[in-house]
């Protein structure tokens, strides 16, 4: 890849803006012409998005208000990682947090470059099977959850008639269903 003649190299990188959750990053590059300019982009941790299945197989979903499209999102329980986790551990600890259910187990199905465009965002996409609600919610400070189950065909429904606003939980519905009636 080093040598790809599309490679951009990067000259000098810095942080332009930092907030939770993320931070606005500006990199001078030289583009393959020579050309020397600055890239900016969204650099945030790495995200796990659960597809959690109850042993009757409904879905565990999250409706939850989202500030940047001013509404309540309908879509599966998603999170950052923290520090050096691993991302089935990152699985395991947002289902819990975001829900109050546990997952007997856990089992990845893509992972995913959701914007590369204007972000370096990685999302790890998971099944969780059997679960159960087993604990209270540990929401951050700046969450507003309510945890509901839909049945699954119905949840499908709602991607295939353009329902389901929320792109993570789209896709993670989408690959399990092909992986499942294929």
């Amino acid at each position: 890849m080093a040598d790809d003649p599309l490679r951009w190299e990067t000259l000098d990188t810095d942080i332009d803006y930092a907030c939770p959750g993320f931070e606005v990053r500006r990199d001078d590059v030289r583009l393959p012409d020579g050309t020397e300019t600055d890239y900016h982009y969204v650099d945030e941790s790495p995200a796990v998005v659960i597809l959690p299945l109850t042993p009757d197989g409904d879905i565990v979903i999250i409706e939850e208000w989202r500030q940047a499209v001013d509404r309540v999102n309908r879509g599966l329980p998603a999170g950052s990682m923290e520090g050096d986790e691993e991302p089935t551990d990152a699985a395991h600890r947002e289902l819990r947090e975001e829900t109050g259910y546990e997952a007997d187990r856990i089992e990845h199905l893509l992972t995913t470059e959701p914007s590369n465009g204007i972000a370096n965002s990685v999302h790890h996409h998971f099944v969780a099977y059997d679960c159960e609600p087993t604990a209270e919610q540990e929401l951050d400070a700046n969450e507003s959850i309510r945890v509901e189950t839909v049945g699954y065909d119905e949840y499908l429904d709602n991607v295939v008639n353009d329902d389901l606003n929320d792109g993570r939980s789209a896709l993670t519905l989408l690959q399990y269903q092909s992986i499942t009636s294929g």
